[in-house]
C-alpha cells in the first residue's frame, strides 16, 4: 500500500505520492490507474514528492540552485511525463509546507526543482506565487482545429518552461461552443505536442491597470481541465503580446475553476512572468499500486 494526499489548484487536481528516497517507480499504467476517475482515485496528473539528490533528473537542479532539496516529479493523467505545471508546483509546495518537510517564512522563497529547472515558490495574498522564469515565442504558430468551432484559427506559440499554443475567440458564445472531449487538431503537428488555450478578452479588456480574460484549456495528456497553471501565463502573455506596447503587466485570468493571478517582471536574464493563486489539500489515503 502506498499513502497519498489529494490536492488541487482552482480545481486542477493532484495524486500526491511522497516518496523522499526515490524509492517508487511509478510506471506509465500506474500513473493512468491512479488518474482514472472511475476506476482509480481521479486526477489531472501525479506529483511525486523526491528529494532532488535521489534522482538523476535532480542533478540539474542541484547544479542550478544546491538549495533546491525538492524536485517535482510531475506526469500528466495519461502517465506522460511533462515539463512543468504551474497549478501543480503551488500544491507541491502546499504539501511540504503542510507536511513539514519545507517552511516558507514571509519574504522567503523556497525553490523547487523541475523537468523545466529550479522554481522559486513564495507566499501570496491568495496562496502561493511561482516565478516561471523567462518565456519565449517559441515560432510554432500551427492553425488550430476544435470541434464547436465552423473554421480553424490561427494559434500562438508560447513557451513558459513546457508548450502552449493560443487561440483567440471573439466571444462568450464562442468560448461556449468549444467542444474539448477531443484534443484540438495542431496544423502543422507540434513534435512534442502542446497544451491549447481559448481565450476571450474582458469587457473592457483593462481595469484599474489589470487586464481581465477567460479561459478554456485542453491539456496534453489529459483533456479538457478546470484550470492550467501555465496555460494561464502564456494566455496572459499571448494577449499583451497582441494588444502591444501600452498593455498593462498584471492580468487575471478566469477559468472553470477560479481566478489567477499572472505578473510580467524585468530580471537578469530577460523578462519572467509569474503565477499565483490558491492551493488545497482534500483528503489522505492509501492505493494499493497495480
Amino acid at each position: 500500500m502506498v499513502a497519498f494526499t489529494k490536492g488541487h489548484g482552482t480545481g486542477n487536481d493532484f495524486v500526491i505520492i511522497a516518496d523522499p528516497e526515490g524509492q517508487i517507480d511509478l510506471s506509465a499504467e500506474q500513473v493512468a490507474a491512479l488518474c482514472d476517475r472511475h476506476f482509480g482515485i481521479g486526477a489531472d496528473g501525479v506529483l511525486r514528492v523526491v528529494r532532488s539528490a535521489a534522482i538523476p533528473e535532480g542533478a540539474a537542479s542541484l547544479a542550478e540552485e544546491p538549495s533546491a532539496e525538492w524536485f517535482m516529479d510531475y506526469r500528466n493523467a495519461d502517465g506522460s511525463i511533462a515539463e512543468m505545471c504551474g497549478n501543480g508546483i503551488r500544491v507541491f509546495a502546499h504539501y511540504l509546507v503542510r507536511s513539514g518537510l519545507a517552511n516558507i517564512d514571509p519574504g522567503s522563497t523556497l525553490p523547487i526543482g523541475t523537468r523545466a529547472g529550479v522554481r522559486d515558490v513564495t507566499r501570496s495574498a491568495t496562496g502561493y506565487q511561482v516565478d516561471l522564469g523567462r518565456w519565449r515565442l517559441s515560432g510554432d504558430d500551427p492553425l488550430v482545429r476544435v470541434d464547436g468551432l465552423p473554421v480553424t484559427r490561427p494559434g500562438l506559440g508560447i513557451d513558459v518552461g513546457n508548450p502552449h499554443v493560443v487561440v483567440a475567440l471573439a466571444s462568450d458564445a464562442e468560448l461556449a461552443s468549444l467542444e474539448l472531449h477531443r484534443a484540438p487538431e495542431l496544423d502543422p503537428v507540434l513534435p512534442a505536442g502542446a497544451n491549447v488555450e481559448f481565450v476571450v478578452p474582458g469587457e473592457p479588456l483593462v481595469r484599474d491597470g489589470i487586464g481581465h480574460v477567460r479561459m478554456r484549456v485542453s491539456e496534453r495528456g489529459v483533456g479538457e481541465t478546470l484550470s492550467c497553471g501555465t496555460g494561464v501565463a502564456a494566455t496572459a502573455l499571448a494577449v499583451r503580446h497582441w494588444a502591444g506596447e501600452r498593455a498593462p503587466s498584471d492580468w487575471r485570468v478566469e477559468v472553470p475553476g477560479g481566478t489567477l493571478g499572472v505578473r510580467m517582471f524585468p530580471a537578469e536574464d530577460g523578462e519572467h512572468v509569474a503565477l499565483s493563486g490558491p492551493a488545497q489539500l482534500v483528503f489522505h489515503g492509501e492505493v494499493e499500486l497495480a
